[in-house]
């Protein structure tokens, strides 16, 4: 008997052929994740992870949050592992660790199996109903309830036997770098570290590009944007956060563009900047935290008037059809709101019109664009002058 971490994958199972692939994947990025706290191996077993210590000295309170925030796993499940493949044995085992989980009389239970070995000789009912009923007569004060039950033991014949009752959610999606990579266009506010999250969550690895315009934003603003790439960084491995000096850029759209039109070209801007930054490193796509209508520049006018700026990549909008409060309500789970609603205000919020244009013209737009002389050498001179932290 062994103390061992289950791991659970979902739509890495319908991967058909490349699934091995995907499946190696996962299995690096947990192993990177152990390497510091112990003599921990990851191994494949018939649609599962399973993880164990070389020594069976298993300390699931390091493990399980190394392992749980890591995108493709949709849960893990501390248990145990039986090597001897009999009933009698999963019987007393089932028992022993149904006492030891046990705090307190009076509760319900219920056994459930997967019979993954179609060569052992009972079915998952038989199983269940034989394991359940030795516990129920061995343990005082324990009643079955099938439908609502206080624990639900599990028990999956597979090579081994695994034997557990605790089934942690993960995020589940795919492992980072399993889609190709893009650079995410990151702000202070709530919704583009949640488009980071649920792009790293679709196996994208991912850049993140802040503009910073001092003196008209403080370094607390961009402070709280290393704090957010930090924070994100627990879901998604470490990368890289190119700081761009977006001032003269700024400045110039300031007093040759008309005011309410100030905010469709500051975005504009901000794309052929991103895109610049993104080639350089082998991305395929720009990530934006836009939401469909949320505000005046995410109108559909109006982004169609933004994207056409990006003219070799792909713009990717993974919150177009959230409203905000579930955008808040994931950026609460994730942990980026708290850092997020800090009040410093980044460079878009400063430069916004008092009545922006919500329904701008491309062709408007691109043509005053054109008349924008200066522009793509500044905004060439911002992105020579980034900080990579």
């Amino acid at each position: 008997m062994e103390n061992i971490l289950l791991v659970k994958y979902g739509e890495i199972a319908m991967r058909g052929k490349n699934r091995y692939l995907v499946e190696n994947r996962l299995i690096r990025i947990i192993i990177k994740n152990l390497d510091d706290i112990g003599e921990y191996k990851v191994y494949k077993e018939q649609g599962r992870l399973l993880i164990k210590h070389l020594e069976n000295k298993f300390d699931y309170d390091e493990v399980i949050p190394k392992v749980i925030n890591i995108f493709g796993v949709i849960a893990v499940c501390p248990g145990i592992e039986i090597m001897d493949k009999n009933i009698e044995t999963i019987r007393t085992t089932a028992l022993e660790y149904m006492k030891n989980q046990l705090n307190r009389k009076n509760i319900t239970f219920k056994v459930e199996t997967k019979r993954s070995d179609k060569q052992f000789p009972m079915s998952s009912r038989e199983i269940s109903a034989d394991v359940g009923g030795f516990i129920l007569n061995n343990i005082d004060g324990l009643t079955v309830d099938v439908h609502n039950p206080d624990i639900t033991l599990f028990v999956e014949i597979r090579n081994s036997v695994y034997i557990y009752s605790k089934l942690i959610k993960g995020f589940g999606g795919l492992p980072i770098g399993a889609s190709g990579k893009a650079a995410v266009l990151m702000s202070g506010g709530i919704d583009s570290p949640v488009a980071a999250f649920l792009t790293a969550k679709r196996g994208i690895e991912i850049e993140a590009v802040y503009f910073d315009s001092p003196p008209h934003t403080s370094e607390r603003a961009k402070q709280k944007v290393i704090d957010l790439t930090e924070k994100l960084s627990s879901y998604t491995g470490k990368f890289n956060l190119h700081i761009v000096p977006f001032t003269e850029v700024q400045l110039y759209l300031y007093d040759n563009v008309p005011p309410e039109k100030i905010t469709i070209f500051l975005k504009r801007a901000m794309l052929k900047s991103a895109e610049k930054i993104a080639l350089e490193n082998g991305c395929m796509a720009l990530v934006t935290g836009d939401s469909i209508g949320q505000v005046a520049s995410q109108t559909m006018q109006a982004i169609n008037a933004i994207n056409s700026a990006a003219v070799e990549l792909t713009v990717l909008r993974p919150l177009c059809g959230f409203d905000k409060q579930e955008i808040v309500d994931l950026a609460k789970k994730i942990g980026t709101f708290e850092i997020s609603i800090r009040p410093y205000e980044d460079c878009c919020t400063i430069f916004v019109p008092k009545h922006p244009e919500t329904k701008p013209k491309k062709s408007i737009i691109e043509k005053i664009e054109s008349k924008l002389i200066k522009l793509d050498e500044l905004i060439n001179e911002a992105c020579k002058n980034k900080k990579t932290l």
